[in-house]
């Protein structure tokens, strides 16, 4: 475990480019199995995350090398080793999950360990078991594994999702992609993940219709053995804890390479609240699909919004980019209603915040009320065993005057590359020690 060490309360000032996103690094990780050929990465992430998958991958007997700085070449073996598989990297990630739909190809019958990752409350893995219902598959849940059985037979098929999540979406597609013929996908997620992963997939041949809506057609192939180079777009994610970095810091940054859209409702209710920054002329990204924007925030007097703040699936609000309000309103003038509707746990972790001096109330699982402006103080806190609410603790501690100290950030690193490094050239006080 490591711990941070921040002297907050400072100013920040100059420009920081976005990365590559944990989401989608993971998702093509993954989808490189249904790929006989080598498949090579480009601007790829080297995140506590991506390293588990890559431990997953090699335990089962692929081939993975760095090709070069955030370049990665991926080779899968004529037979995976499905019984070698890494279960302590596995218990770490629920992204191991995505490995249902490409292995369903591979094996009739076959264990894939149960997943770990954020600790965000009752996360349900039924979608994926109704989804993959379709394809004739069964899986059967244990106590450490899930026991998958799979009977696949072309056919044209029309998939309703039980409910409209990344992952399961992903888990589709990639089981789709090996059967010829169409698999109609309706209330899919349009995510910027799921949108990248289709774009991958084209590249091996996968026709896929309709792409960020809500209703795809795949038409897949019976086999793909291709050499394939994908170069990963950025980030919106990212780009949304940069943007709250400098509102809470009261700084002028220039935001480079952020996902336009994945945040025009994200920066149109900032901009309600008084938020003043500016937007340079779109760009494409190097996957030459995904638009790109740069963003120069100003200090602004913010107020709260009289509407409540929620997330919900793309289009909406983006459900992991909602977090990044909570310590924006402990700065905005007024009452602020934040409602989490989708995790029971990570309302309850936003309550961390006031150990700092934020006067926020926990009306229940899913919504805190936020009373600001408020000045933020320094405290030791552990962060919780959760992305997101952890990353908005660093941010408010970073404007917090004062030394704070943050532990076990395990949780940021899975996501967040070299972070100390890059906020240490917006001019941040922060170290980064082993404990």
């Amino acid at each position: 475990m490591s711990h941070y060490q921040i002297q907050g309360g400072k100013k920040l000032s100059g420009a920081v480019t976005i990365n590559s996103s944990k989401n989608t690094a993971v998702a093509l990780l993954v989808a490189s199995l249904v790929n006989e050929g080598t498949t090579e990465l480009l601007n790829f992430p080297d995140l506590e995350e991506t390293k588990r998958i890559i431990e997953i991958l090699e335990s089962i007997g692929v081939k993975i090398e760095w090709a070069g700085p955030r370049h990665i070449r991926i080779k899968p073996p004529k037979k995976l080793s499905i019984e070698k598989i890494n279960y302590a990297s596995s218990s770490k990630t629920r992204s191991v999950l995505l490995m249902l739909g490409p292995l369903v190809h591979k094996f009739t019958a076959f264990k894939l360990p149960k997943s770990g990752g954020c600790k965000l409350g009752a996360r349900t893995v039924a979608p994926h078991l109704y989804a993959l219902e379709n394809f004739n598959i069964s899986i059967e849940s244990g106590s450490k594994y899930y026991t998958v059985k799979s009977k696949i037979k072309p056919s044209v098929r029309e998939i309703i999702l039980y409910e409209s999540g990344d992952t399961v979406t992903e888990n589709v597609i990639l089981a789709a992609s090996l059967i010829p013929g169409k698999t109609v996908i309706k209330f899919a997620s349009a995510n910027y993940q799921v949108q990248e992963l289709c774009y991958f997939l084209e590249n091996l041949g996968v026709k896929i219709c309709d792409i960020g809506s809500t209703t795809i057609v795949v038409e897949g192939c019976s086999r793909i053995n291709k050499h394939v180079k994908y170069t990963l777009a950025e980030d919106p994610i990212e780009a949304m804890l940069f943007i709250s970095l400098a509102i809470l810091t009261r700084s002028v940054l220039l935001i480079k390479r952020c996902p336009i859209d994945f945040l025009e409702l994200e920066l149109f209710k900032l901009e309600k609240m008084g938020l003043n920054f500016h937007l340079s002329k779109k760009y494409k990204s190097y996957n030459k699909k995904t638009n790109l924007i740069d963003i120069k925030i100003f200090p602004s007097k913010l107020k709260a919004p009289e509407e409540k703040i929620y997330g919900r699936p793309f289009p909406g609000l983006n459900i992991d980019n909602l977090p990044f309000f909570v310590p924006i309103a402990t700065q905005s003038r007024g009452r602020t209603l934040i409602h989490d509707w989708v995790y029971e746990n990570r309302a309850i972790y936003y309550t961390e915040l006031t150990k700092l001096g934020a006067n926020i109330t926990l009306a229940d699982p899913h919504r805190v009320f936020i009373e600001g402006p408020t000045k933020l103080k320094a405290n030791e806190i552990v962060a919780p065993p959760a992305l997101r609410p952890s990353a908005i603790i660093l941010i408010a501690m970073l404007s917090a005057s004062g030394k704070s100290s943050l532990r076990n950030v395990y949780s940021i690193d899975r996501g967040y590359e070299n972070l100390t490094e890059r906020l240490k050239k917006l001019g941040a006080k922060i170290e980064k020690f082993d404990d």
